[in-house]
């Protein structure tokens, strides 16, 4: 049996990224993946059993990604305000710097197959952790998760991705935005 590289890993998950984004689930085939990846079809098969497999394991590779990214800049004494702001311009600067993998994670976060498998991904359990420590101490109101997410996040991402706002004015939006945030989650 062959061995695995660690370096061919990352080009077929880089090409799996490039092609989903490009061509979608249907028009990506292992044979365009492991071409734009510089493998043979074969060595794609060493690292995934199928198109299906794949795609599901480098979504929850790259969610967990977020949220350790995300959760990496939290620290043990931050306040509401800061935490909020923190995880705001966190996620803000996340979409900006990892835009593929960002649009990638976010094209199949809807998508019943791998959405079923959420509660697993070690970084959403965290996170929801993190929220309901901050519920429990007073800090954030009493919202489920799900809700406390969406206006903690959604917001920011509609911010970041669009194309028609320059960037100076982006940062002036994610400010306002921020204290929009801070207003509607902290008691």
């Amino acid at each position: 049996m062959r061995k695995k590289d660690d370096e061919k890993e990352k080009s077929i998950k880089e090409a799996v990224v490039k092609l989903i984004l490009e061509l979608g689930f249907h028009g990506t085939s292992i044979s365009k993946i492991a071409k734009e990846a510089g493998v043979s079809p074969a060595t794609v098969y060493i690292y995934y059993e199928n198109k299906e497999i794949m795609l599901q394991n480098i979504y929850h590779e790259y969610s967990e990604e977020i949220f350790d990214y995300l959760l990496s800049k939290i620290y043990k004494d931050m306040n509401g305000h800061e935490l909020i702001e923190m995880l705001a311009r966190g996620y803000y600067t996340y979409i900006q710097e990892n835009g593929e993998i960002f649009h990638f994670v976010d094209q199949f976060s809807s998508c019943p197959a791998l959405a079923s498998q959420c509660s697993e991904i070690r970084g959403i359990q965290n996170f929801n952790n993190l929220l309901e420590e901050m519920k429990e101490k007073r800090i954030f109101k009493d919202f489920r998760n799900d809700n406390l997410i969406s206006i903690l996040f959604y917001p920011v991402k509609s911010i970041a991705i669009n194309q028609c706002i320059e960037e100076d004015e982006q940062v002036e939006l994610l400010k306002e935005m921020i204290e929009i945030i801070q207003d509607a989650l902290l008691l």
